[in-house]
């Protein structure tokens, strides 16, 4: 806004810590948590990479690249859930569930039908406490945008988070 305050125009540069939402240590474990997968198909994309440079990948041609492509797409939409979820913004928590529920999956088959314990056990309990953190009362309060003793229901009429942000922003005008 040009103005008195900013006669050149330019925008005024928010605070890092501005943009942070306030939100429960449950929603934050749990983006730690989201990020895990997303590191690790980062690391798998780039062993691709790296094998398929060196020669010693067993499948030739251009499956190779295909595929950590894949892994790297993967990984970016992953690793976003997991900043979204760290940064306290709303709209990573479904994104979280379904990342917590495939590794919970993946976990269970790796224990189960593949007869892996020792990689699947971990990866299905951080895919299940991935769930039971984004569905505790405080992380549920604060994605429906609940205030201090207000139900669920009046949150709702309330508009929920996205009232709370209109509010936010009256107060800030």
């Amino acid at each position: 806004m040009a103005g008195p305050d900013r006669p050149s125009g330019r925008p005024e540069s928010v605070p890092f810590t501005d943009k942070i939402s306030p939100a429960p240590g449950e929603v934050r474990l749990a983006g730690v948590l989201t990020a895990l997968p997303g590191l690790a198909m980062l690391a798998l994309a780039v062993l691709l990479l790296v094998s398929s440079f060196t020669g010693s990948s067993e499948v030739g041609g251009n499956n190779v690249y295909a595929e950590a492509g894949y892994y790297f797409v993967l990984a970016a939409g992953t690793l976003a859930c997991a900043a979204g979820l760290l940064l306290g913004k709303t709209w990573a928590r479904s994104p979280g569930v379904v990342v917590a529920l495939i590794m919970a999956g993946v976990g269970w088959y790796a224990t189960g039908p593949s007869h892996q314990p020792g990689y699947g056990i971990p990866l299905l309990a951080a895919g299940v406490l991935t769930v039971v953190l984004l569905f505790r009362r405080r992380s549920r309060a604060w994605v429906l945008g609940q205030e201090v003793g207000e139900t669920e229901e009046e949150a709702a009429r309330r508009d929920g988070a996205a009232g709370r942000a209109a509010r936010r922003e009256r107060e800030d005008d």
